[in-house]
């Protein structure tokens, strides 16, 4: 039997159909999946890391905004905490039965006597909860310290500032490490396409130089203006109750370097009226909500200072390890020979603000004139800050000299100068004090996170070089607060003493570093975690310490834990140091 013949016409038919169906099909779904005629990679790629610089950017105005807030909060509550319970009045009329005057010593003792065992704990402390999340905690603990003086009590005002104290050191480490980190992100977005930055390997030395110095001197100018902050609850409540210094000075003698202790024969009776309690609670809670800002600053705008695997990596070298690094760091000459530097660091920034602002300041103007010589001293230091981006052009050394001349031929003039008390017509030279001295303190600090980003640029190590600095600071600070009942010529003589022997420490270690002089690093043990997971599936994509090849070796192979030798650097760096 015969098939019809146009059955076979219809079946070619049919098959030829399929075939154009399916090629239509794979035309519909190259137009889906495939590159979009109007794509520009490059473009994409650029808006992309863009948006990743505005978001560096971001990090480092925020982590600054974050620390003027709390710092000015932590001054500005303190202030008018003292100054109110040193009044006898207020201290009988409010509190007559709970000796607030022995609180307030603990109060100080707590705030200077705890920071001197961070060392024990701080490294330990950024490594486990991360730097964003030990800056949240340490901001945190500042707004409990506010919160605790709604209820002024013994149990209330000591332990806060007990967790006060705990908290200073981890919270500044974990900001200066912070703002390098920063700097060095901002290097790799800039320059992604580099080989190295691709290949997450180590940056040439000294690249990220310029950013550093950038980054620092933005904190630094955001965070002296905490000093201006905290007079606000001084200009705007407290100025109000204060008698004039007619009263507050009658019994005063001797003022500057003819004084004693911390302005001796200040009246105890301050206030000529007392503070209703309700505008206090007012001023507290404004400065309240001004600390749980900060919090929520640095918990939705701060980003991670690390990838998620570098953390890992960070707290995996081991506890015991994280423990004993800041000690072993201490044996290199580079870091020791700036110890001199921090103790000063810690001196001058507590002076001004005991010493002189009291001693000189407060003894000759009145006490209602505190605030003014205090922002003074601020807004200089905020704007003299931007002085260290001179060191884009000229040597690190010359803004670090140039503070210290400065402070240098104040402390001269200020061992030579008794101010006479209750004499307003030396208002505008102990101003013009406050302003140079702001000026040296804003060299100081900015140039000494620019010179320790620079020194130490892996980013395994950088917490714990900050922490040794603030460490030392601490110490600084707590060796103030013991002398506190000196004599004037006593504290500027120390003063001055240990300004020059920091000077001359310096210029030595510079010379050092510049003569390719061996330094001895510990060794940064490799990451104990086991290699297994996604992270691991191919061992150029690993972020373990020294898993970036020979080009990417660290300090660990250059610079042996237990070494003594002299021998001479490893080319590269001899290439960093020169």
């Amino acid at each position: 039997m015969e098939k019809d013949p146009s059955c076979y016409q219809d079946a070619a038919k049919m098959v030829a159909g399929d075939g154009l169906g399916a090629e239509g099909m794979e035309a519909q779904l190259d137009d889906f999946v495939g590159a979009h005629p109007d794509y520009n990679e490059e473009e994409e790629e650029q808006k992309y890391f863009r948006r990743k610089r505005l978001g560096v950017i971001k990090n480092v105005l925020a982590a600054s905004l974050a620390g003027m807030l709390t710092y000015g909060v932590y001054l500005g509550l303190l202030e008018m905490q003292l100054i109110l319970h040193y009044d006898e009045t207020y201290r009988e009329v409010k509190y007559s039965n709970i000796q607030l005057e022995d609180i307030d010593r603990k109060v100080l003792m707590g705030i200077n006597v705890t920071p001197v065992v961070a060392l024990l704990y701080t490294p330990v402390l950024i490594r486990f909860f991360g730097t964003k999340w030990a800056m949240f905690l340490a901001v945190g603990i500042y707004a409990l310290f506010v919160s605790s003086n709604y209820w002024e009590r013994y149990y209330t005002l000591v332990p806060s500032a007990v967790a006060i104290g705990v908290a200073i050191v981890p919270l500044w480490a974990s900001m200066g490490n912070y703002i390098t980190r920063m700097a060095q992100k901002y290097y790799e977005y800039v320059n992604y396409k580099e080989e190295h930055v691709q290949e997450q390997q180590r940056a040439p030395r000294g690249a990220c130089n310029t950013y550093i110095i950038i980054f620092q001197t933005v904190f630094y100018a955001c965070f002296h203006l905490s000093f201006v902050c905290a007079q606000m609850p001084m200009l705007f409540f407290l100025n109000n109750y204060l008698y004039q210094l007619n009263h507050t000075l009658f019994g005063v003698k001797h003022c500057g370097t003819l004084s004693h202790g911390t302005l001796p024969g200040f009246n105890k009776t301050v206030l000529q009226s007392l503070p209703r309690s309700v505008n206090l609670i007012i001023v507290e809670s404004a400065l309240m909500a001004a600390a749980f800002l900060a919090m929520l600053v640095v918990l939705v705008l701060c980003g991670s200072a690390y990838r998620p695997t570098e953390e890992i990596d960070l707290r995996s070298i081991g506890w015991g390890n994280i423990f004993q690094l800041p000690f072993k760091h201490m044996r290199d000459y580079r870091l020791r020979y700036l110890f001199p530097l921090f103790i000063y660091s810690g001196f001058e920034v507590l002076f001004i603000c005991t010493g002189f602002s009291l001693n000189y300041g407060v003894c000759a103007l009145g006490l209602e004139k505190l605030a003014y010589l205090l922002m003074a001293y601020g807004f200089s230091a905020s704007a003299c800050s931007s002085l260290a981006l001179c060191m884009l052009r000229l040597r690190r050394q010359i803004p670090l000299l140039a503070g210290a001349l400065v402070h240098a031929a104040l402390l001269v003039t200020l061992f030579c100068w008794a101010p006479e008390p209750r004499h307003l017509v030396q208002a505008p030279l102990l101003y013009t004090i406050a302003v140079l001295w702001g000026t040296g303190s804003a060299l100081n600090k900015t140039s000494i996170s620019i010179l320790l980003g620079m020194l130490y640029e892996d980013k395994e190590r950088q917490d714990f070089v900050f922490t040794i600095y603030h460490w030392w600071q601490a110490l600084a600070i707590f060796t103030v607060y013991l002398w506190s009942g000196l004599p004037m010529k006593a504290k500027l003589s120390i003063m001055l003493l240990t300004l020059v022997v920091a000077m001359v420490a310096y210029c030595c270690m510079e010379r050092k570093v510049a003569q390719h002089v061996a330094y001895r690093l510990p060794r940064i043990p490799r990451p104990r975690h086991k290699m297994r997971g996604y992270r691991y599936l191919e061992e150029d994509d690993s972020d373990e310490t020294g898993s970036e090849g020979d080009d990417g070796k660290d300090d660990n192979d250059e610079h042996p834990a237990e070494s003594t030798s002299g021998d001479k650097l490893p080319k590269d760096d001899r290439d960093q140091l020169g």
